[in-house]
This record gives structure tokens, C-alpha cells and sequence, in this order.
């Protein structure tokens, strides 16, 4: 017999998909057989796996040893911890830190620099999701037998080459209420970039995106287009710093979009620096020389919460590289 406490990270998801992270190797069928069959209960009671499980909440087991490790596969190292354990130690060993700026029992906010994917793109990739996971093992906060049951994530996503405000969720509370302000906009996302032109006053955008997913591009249109898939776009920003014919933004992200800031404020003239999708080509060339300047200077910079609370993260060296430059034109 095997049993198990619902500890915080595991409580507020259904006792079903517990149990099938639980018995990765298990049929769905082998899981409500064992349901039905008493061999698995809850807080020693009969259940169908609908339940929603709470902290605390004990779980039994009836199997034999075999019978758990064949279905769990715990006769076998997880090679995914293993290799997240691996990586945990460049952070107990002082090797690597994370950049983080905030964070609480629930989530973590870290400033991701560019350069970096937010999720893996192929399975060896090293992505700020694993660097987070990693942290959390090094802190002793996330265990091998925590891992199978539930995996802090990140929340939202930046562009490889866009640095800033990247939130996770370490616990499956701090996911949910994450996830959910972010889909329900109830907290606001602010960006700065550097852009060609001067401008002076702030200003309101609005028109339709269209993406071209063969190219990874998108279009911009002011009014929309009689035909094909057009999605409605909303961009704020406000000049913050103007100087020899460039101009920093802060840019109120009100649709999230793919490409959405390069793309919106290319389409009105005033591409972003180092934007080699959108950009200006004489440009990028001359601040790639210049300021070592090889991608986008888009930085996700701040999040405002509706209690109030901001989550700040500083732009990065390449922002301040590029005004040294502007300055002396």
C-alpha cells in the first residue's frame, strides 16, 4: 500500500489528473478501474476522480510495489528531474543566478534576457521554464515526487530576443490566478523600446493583425480587410526619452498579439532598433556596429496589478549602449 498528502501544489486540481501524473504509465481505463474497485481512495472513502482535491487530503493506494513502480514508472530515474537536478547545481554551486525580481510562495518573476527562450522550441532545448525549475529544486522547493504531480510553468511569453517581465506560477494557486489576470487583462503590461523618429506626444493606435505563419510574419492594417482571419489590436505608448532623431517608449500593451509592438509601430514609421523582421535595415546595421546591438530593443518592463502593486524589471545593458550612441550622433 502507498500513500500519499495533498501538499498546497497539488491541491485544487481534479483527483483524475492527479492520479494520471501520479501513474504517468497507467491507462485511463486501469485508473477508474481501480477507482471503482476501492484499490484507490480518498480521505478512505470511495471515489469516481471528479473530486476536487484540497490540502491535506489523504490518498491510499492498494497496489503492490511492482504494481506501483510498473505504473509509475519510479523503478527508473525521471530523467527529466535528473537532468533539472544537474542544472539546479550551477545555482547551489553560485555558478549561475537567476535574475529574479519578484517573488512570493506562489509566483516568481524573473527579468529574462535576450537571448533566451521562454519555452523549449525542441526537446534539448534550455529554456527560462527549465532555468526556474531549476532554481526551485536548488532552493528545495520543488522534490522529484512534487515534479510528477505538478510542474511550476510559466505564464506568460516573451520573443526569444525580447527581454523582460516573465512570470510562473509556483504553485498550481499562483498558476491559476496568474494565468487567469493575464487572460482576463485585469493587469496592465508595459514595454519600452527605442524606435527611429521623433515623437513627442503620446498617442492611441488601433487596426487588425494578420499572420502569415510560413514566414512568421505579420501585416498591419488600419481598417479591416473584407477578407481572411484579421485580429483587432489596441497599442498606447508614450515617448519617455527623445534625442537626435530617436525615441524611447513606454508602449501600453492592450491586445497581446503576436509581433504586435514591432509590427504596429513599423506600420506607422517608427520601426523599433534592431528589429531585423520589421525594422530598418540602415539602422540595425549602423547600431549592430555601433552598440553591439543584434536584436530588438523591446523590453517588457512592468506589470500593474489591479490592487495597485507593480512588478518592475530595468532594461538591459543593450538599451543603455544604444543611448551612448545617440547621444554622440
Amino acid at each position: 500500500m502507498r500513500e500519499f498528502k495533498i501538499n498546497e501544489n497539488e491541491a485544487g486540481q481534479r483527483f483524475d489528473k492527479y492520479l494520471k501524473k501520479l501513474l504517468g504509465n497507467a491507462p485511463g481505463s486501469f485508473i477508474y478501474k481501480m477507482l471503482r474497485k476501492k484499490n484507490i481512495t480518498l480521505n478512505g472513502k470511495k471515489a469516481d476522480g471528479t473530486e476536487k482535491l484540497n490540502q491535506g487530503d489523504d490518498i491510499k493506494l492498494f497496489f503492490s510495489d511492482e504494481t506501483f513502480e510498473k505504473f509509475s514508472g519510479s523503478g527508473t530515474p525521471d530523467s527529466e528531474f535528473e537532468a533539472l537536478k544537474v542544472l539546479s547545481r550551477e545555482f547551489t554551486s553560485g555558478k549561475r543566478k537567476l535574475p529574479v525580481v519578484y517573488e512570493d510562495k506562489d509566483v516568481i518573476f524573473i527579468n529574462k534576457p535576450t537571448g533566451m527562450l521562454s519555452q523549449k522550441a525542441k526537446p534539448e532545448d534550455i529554456s527560462a521554464n527549465e532555468y526556474i525549475l531549476a532554481y526551485l529544486i536548488a532552493k528545495g522547493e520543488l522534490t522529484e515526487s512534487s515534479f510528477r504531480t505538478f510542474r511550476p510553468s510559466i505564464c506568460n511569453r516573451l520573443d526569444r530576443n525580447t527581454s523582460g517581465l516573465l512570470a510562473a506560477g509556483k504553485t498550481l494557486k499562483g498558476l491559476q490566478e496568474m494565468a487567469k489576470a493575464l487572460k482576463e487583462r485585469s493587469v496592465q503590461k508595459y514595454y519600452r523600446c527605442i524606435v527611429k523618429g521623433t515623437v513627442k506626444e503620446a498617442s492611441y493606435l488601433k487596426g487588425y493583425l494578420q499572420k502569415d505563419e510560413s514566414s512568421n510574419q505579420v501585416l498591419i492594417r488600419r481598417t479591416k480587410p473584407s477578407e481572411g482571419e484579421w485580429l483587432p489590436i489596441e497599442t498606447e505608448y508614450k515617448p519617455i526619452r527623445c534625442m537626435g532623431g530617436y525615441t524611447e517608449f513606454e508602449v501600453h500593451l492592450m491586445t497581446g498579439r503576436s509581433h504586435q509592438i514591432r509590427a504596429h509601430l513599423a506600420s506607422i514609421g517608427h520601426p523599433i532598433i534592431g528589429d531585423y523582421k520589421y525594422g530598418d535595415s540602415g539602422v540595425n546595421v549602423y547600431f549592430k556596429k555601433n552598440a553591439r546591438i543584434t536584436s530588438q530593443l523591446l523590453h517588457a518592463s512592468r506589470f500593474v496589478f489591479e490592487d495597485g502593486r507593480e512588478i518592475t524589471a530595468p532594461c538591459g545593458a543593450e538599451f543603455e549602449r544604444a543611448w551612448n550612441v545617440i547621444e554622440n550622433l
